[in-house]
């Protein structure tokens, strides 16, 4: 495995495999029974932009390997005065035994890799969004089987989320039909790799999207730092993940939600509530996914 995880295309399928089980394992053992295979390592989480569950499971996953973390937000660190990444980076090398980097752009994440003698770890950019996504894989194995015998629909905006699983779908090969307002759709670089083969289908129908989908996955319209418009909310209104659009969907479809959600806008609460909702599940194996890729990418190191 490389040093760094910036984004998926940094994993093989074969690692993503391993990581998975491994994090599945973790589950089945549970947190407070885990090995203590990080004890004495201390990561950094140097977070440009606020957190939930990204933080929380990262710091639980390093307690229950016996390892620490420490949080700098931008604010209490001298990039807020202008220090350049590499100059953190390098500095930060020093001194802890890991990154994990959320930030605005993926840039400022490679930067830091660069400089860095320790693993960095993406754990949000405005771009991509891996960790999070390797959460999403970890739940449809555990509830519905091999994801490469899935149809996945992602509804909404083409943001760093539908990046991840455009990158994640081009990598494993299964079937992703993603629908955005047109204006709003993923990278121009992921755009072009799709029209190159795989199985990926971009467009702008919602319906069309979600028929038959055994996973339906959708965002907020609206990312950390955008603005909110009426304008945007008014050309994604017929993307909103509702009863009547639900009713497209395989019976037995799961629904994903990275959270945190804008109830009623992107999604509604009666979908986001029900049965068919994983959205628990699935913040809930965040924690163990990021137990699965320290372990991984420290332990590594540590032989």
């Amino acid at each position: 495995m490389k040093k760094d995880l910036l984004t998926l295309s940094d994993l093989s399928a074969g690692e993503i495999d391993r990581l998975i089980t491994r994090a599945l394992a973790f589950k089945k053992r549970g947190r407070k029974k885990s090995p203590k295979l990080l004890s004495g390592s201390i990561v950094g989480l140097l977070f440009e932009k606020e957190s939930t569950r990204t933080r929380v499971s990262f710091e639980v996953a390093l307690m229950a390997l016996g390892g620490s973390s420490l949080y700098l937000g931008r604010d209490s660190s001298q990039l807020s005065r202008g220090e350049t990444y590499a100059d953190t980076a390098r500095v930060l090398s020093r001194y802890l035994d890991g990154i994990v980097f959320r930030t605005s752009l993926q840039g400022y994440l490679e930067e830091m890799a660069t400089h860095a003698t320790i693993p960095v770890i993406n754990g949000l950019s405005d771009q991509y969004h891996p960790c999070q996504v390797l959460a999403d894989l970890m739940t449809i194995r555990e509830l519905k089987g091999d994801v490469k015998k899935m149809k996945v629909a992602w509804l909404g905006d083409g943001n760093n989320m539908a990046n991840t699983w455009i990158e994640v779908s081009l990598l494993l090969g299964f079937e992703l039909r993603v629908a955005t307002p047109k204006g709003f759709g993923p990278l121009p670089s992921l755009v072009s790799r799709c029209r190159e083969g795989g199985r990926v289908i971009l467009g702008h129908d919602p319906r069309g999207a979600i028929e038959g989908a055994d996973i339906v996955n959708t965002d907020t319209w609206f990312s950390m730092g955008q603005a909110e418009s009426a304008e945007k909310r008014g050309a994604f209104a017929q993307f909103q993940v509702n009863r009547k659009l639900m009713a497209f969907a395989s019976q037995k479809a799961i629904v994903l939600h990275c959270l945190p959600a804008h109830r009623e806008e992107e999604i509604t609460s009666e979908v986001l509530d029900g049965p068919q909702s994983a959205v628990i599940t699935q913040a809930e194996n965040r924690l163990y996914i990021q137990m699965a890729l320290l372990e991984t990418l420290l332990c590594s190191r540590k032989r």
